[in-house]
């Protein structure tokens, strides 16, 4: 259904716009506001088009950009090239580090390779890093709570291994050995579900009641928006819809809130094609979503599918509007400056705005 160059900047207000007016009889769609990319994908996304246009292919990429395979396949037909690993990149190439950061040890795995390095991590990502160092200097023990394997986890145990367990799940606090229950701190993977973090740092609390909290919630505003316009709508919806990859945490986590909040059912699809009939037989209102880390595109493209099997409206759901932009690396930018590429300046605000793309 997508063309070979699909515009991955795509915004919110070109889906309704671009929509043929079939509203009438029928079943309606509810379109959760906000949804979609967050300040720090867009900034990641722009960060690989913006050197491809500024080196030229090919420009690797560490592990997947973002969390998306359409995004990433997208990307790879410009000339990105994704890779496991710096020791796959050609000695002295161009590496793009992704959003959800990586590990000290990376970073000099790169320097021993020459490779030139623009790191694209989300800003939020960052913070957390900078926190868990901070505790391992005042020698806390750092429980992180998030999926044991995720890249931002791994990227956030490796500044501080050696005061860093992590806790995946609530029953897995009881295996914690700490080596003084006064100086235990907490703190988490930015994609997690609310609740379900809140939970794990409840049991936390109950094993260690002097536990430190972060100085700031670590879970990142967007997860917590779109979990928020999902809980409003779910319980309105015969089917929820989320549009995101399974390997994106926040989209599989909008699923589950979907139905803890009372949707009938919900599905997570990659793009339109994944849709099933069946799902939809005797739905009178389908709720729709997507995670922070998916081009509106796709979000368009399952209206339209839902518009042509006999749900004509679509009601836009707005519980939050989210202005928070993010700047491009200090390098990108003042390299896209030298050659009149852009302003030497932060990332600008998309001018459709709410979800950062334009």
């Amino acid at each position: 259904m997508t063309d070979e160059t699909p515009d991955l900047r795509a915004s919110a207000a070109d889906t309704l716009s671009s929509l043929p007016d079939v509203s009438g009889e029928g079943g309606r769609i509810l379109l959760a506001a906000p949804r979609g990319y967050c300040a720090g994908v867009d900034r990641a996304v722009d960060v690989v088009e913006k050197a491809l246009d500024l080196y030229g292919a090919p420009v690797y990429v560490r592990k997947e950009i973002v969390h998306n395979k359409f995004v990433v396949e997208s990307l790879t037909k410009r000339g990105a090239i994704f890779v496991q690993e710096t020791d796959e990149v050609p000695e002295g190439a161009r590496i793009v580090f992704s959003a959800h950061g990586v590990s000290p040890q990376v970073h000099e795995a790169a320097k021993a390779r020459n490779l030139a390095t623009i790191d694209a991590t989300c800003p939020l990502v960052t913070k957390v890093h900078r926190e868990a160092v901070r505790f391992a200097k005042d020698d806390y023990d750092i429980i992180l709570v998030g999926h044991q394997g995720h890249e931002e986890v791994e990227g956030t145990y490796g500044e501080a291994p050696s005061h860093i367990q992590v806790v995946g799940t609530p029953d897995e606090v009881d295996s914690i050995e700490v080596r003084d229950p006064e100086r235990v701190v907490w703190i988490s993977q930015t994609t997690l579900s609310v609740d379900e973090t809140r939970e794990t740092v409840n049991r936390l609390r109950q094993r260690f009641p002097k536990l430190s909290d972060p100085p700031s919630d670590d879970i990142c505003y967007a997860t917590q928006n779109r979990q928020v316009a999902v809980k409003t709508i779910a319980p309105k919806v015969d089917v929820m819809v989320v549009v995101g990859s399974a390997n994106s945490s926040n989209s599989v986590r909008l699923v589950e809130v979907a139905l803890e909040a009372g949707a009938g059912g919900a599905h997570r699809v990659d793009k339109a094609e994944e849709l099933k009939p069946e799902w939809f037989e005797g739905a009178k209102t389908v709720g729709l979503t997507s995670g922070a880390s998916v081009p509106e595109i796709l979000v368009r493209e399952v209206v339209e599918w839902l518009q042509a099997r006999g749900f004509p409206t679509v009601e836009v759901v707005r519980t939050e509007n989210e202005t928070i932009t993010f700047a491009l690396p200090r390098n990108l930018r003042a390299e896209l400056a030298e050659k009149g590429l852009a302003d030497a300046r932060p990332h600008a605000p998309r001018k459709t705005g709410p979800n950062h793309t334009r």
